[in-house]
């Protein structure tokens, strides 16, 4: 049987890493697939660099509509990332009748919806497991292997970049800044980190797992998102002393009244084995009704280890090329016509934990006060904490003056906004209340 031919848009990381892998595995790929996966052809802007990568392997070509256009090619793969030229080439590829192989999450969680329907018109496959979490197979987990589950909830360090900074903070005790310049010097963060440090890119891969662990549509734009730039130093040590580790996780969770979609910094019981996932690895939690928890770790980025990802795109749809349309994993694991229109829930009406820290004079009635505005709000104290503040106020004029960090038990977003919006404006309170939100994870 002839093989698969393959084009590249696209071959820097991880597409040299596609490249290489697939050349030296491909006697294993050729036996497990039922028939060989070559790249015939790669378009890249840099044609030297591209040539230098694939050498006589491949045909290199400047414009990638010259692969799509190419009747020769079965699957194209799409390595150029972002939001406009690569929806354009992927429509246009479907268009033309090819099976796409992306990475691209932020393109999935923005235009999904409209590119999972073109490709069902067209009877093609759209995969996209490099999408999430680099190397780790969740979305295979997903929308395969945990099918017969109800899936209750996800909750995943989906950011090797901003995981690296978080366990740099809390090993050392530095500032955000001070990592954050460090993780650009060692490659882990862009030299413009903004999708990164906001949340923006664990919020892409997040809505991606939430829409196939539910049967809803892709909706970024429903998406709660915060990141860590606003973390301290003091908060990570705190949260150590009490028994917890701060994370940027990815949560999405099935509740009565709606789906949560969030991404922000989350304390999380050291207990948990994904609280000791460090540096720039990759983890994800997913709660079924029927096996329960279950964790998938491994590396979230890099050339190779997305490499394996897409290379296995390339084998599911190389087994599937002849097989009746109808009758292959839907997209987003549930049959396009089955899709829930159950809502995504506004912030305000998600209900968790909370870590505040509340910088506050030192004298007679204050923590009264606080716990009554909380008590007024229905929102009950799990622990708490009094420590010396280090000096730092915001009012000069301020005699002594101590930190109090709380925790608390479940309370509606909502509630907690108001009660915060009411202790914040006690002149007792010298300074803004920090609140990072907990999650047990049980």
């Amino acid at each position: 049987m002839k093989p698969i031919r393959v084009g590249l848009l696209g071959i820097g990381t991880v597409g040299s890493g596609t490249f290489n892998v697939l050349r030296r595995n491909q006697e294993e790929i050729k036996r497990r697939a039922g028939r060989g996966i070559e790249i015939t052809m790669v378009a890249d802007l840099d044609t030297a660099r591209a040539q230098a990568v694939v050498g006589d392997a491949a045909r290199v070509v400047a414009d990638a509509r010259e692969v799509i256009a190419n009747p020769d090619i079965d699957i194209v793969v799409e390595l150029i990332g972002g939001y406009g030229i690569a929806r354009t080439l992927v429509l246009e590829a479907i268009a033309a009748g090819k099976h796409v192989v992306t990475a691209n999450k932020a393109l999935l969680a923005v235009y999904g919806t409209e590119i999972f329907a073109a490709a069902r018109e067209k009877g093609v496959v759209v995969a996209f497991e490099a999408a999430v979490a680099g190397g780790i197979p969740i979305i295979k987990a997903l929308r395969e292997g945990l099918t017969a589950n109800r899936i209750e909830w996800i909750a995943g360090i989906i950011n090797g970049t901003t995981n690296f900074i978080l366990s740099e903070m809390r090993s050392k005790g530095l500032d955000f800044g001070v990592v954050l310049k460090q993780a650009q010097e060692l490659g882990y963060a862009e030299a413009d980190p903004t999708f990164d440090i906001e949340g923006v890119d664990a919020a892409h891969k997040v809505t991606l797992m939430s829409a196939i662990a539910f049967g809803i549509p892709v909706q970024f734009d429903r998406a709660h998102v915060e990141g860590i730039t606003k973390l301290q130093a003091a908060d990570i040590g705190y949260a150590e002393h009490l028994g917890y580790r701060i994370k940027l996780l990815g949560i999405t969770k099935r509740t009565d009244a709606g789906i949560e979609l969030r991404v922000h910094p989350t304390l999380v019981p050291t207990k948990r084995l994904i609280a000791n996932v460090e540096g720039a690895m990759n983890a994800v939690m997913v709660q079924g009704d029927a096996v329960g928890s279950t964790l998938y770790y491994g590396k979230g980025a890099g050339s190779e280890p997305t490499a394996s990802a897409v290379i296995a795109d390339l084998v599911d749809i190389t087994r599937l090329h002849t097989a009746d349309p109808h009758h292959r994993v839907p997209h987003l694991a549930f049959q396009h016509d089955a899709l829930s229109g159950t809502p995504i829930l506004p912030m305000d009406a998600t209900v968790t934990a909370y870590y505040l820290r509340l910088q506050v004079t030192d004298e007679a009635g204050v923590m009264a006060r606080i716990a009554g505005i909380l008590a007024e709000h229905g929102i009950s104290i799990d622990a708490l904490l009094q420590r010396p503040n280090d000096g730092s106020t915001t009012d000069a004029n301020a005699a002594a003056h101590t930190d109090v960090i709380i925790l608390t038990h479940d309370t509606v977003e909502g509630e907690m906004n108001r009660a915060i919006a009411q202790m914040q404006a006690l002149p007792t309170v010298l300074a803004p209340i920090v609140r990072i939100r907990k999650e047990e994870l049980n």
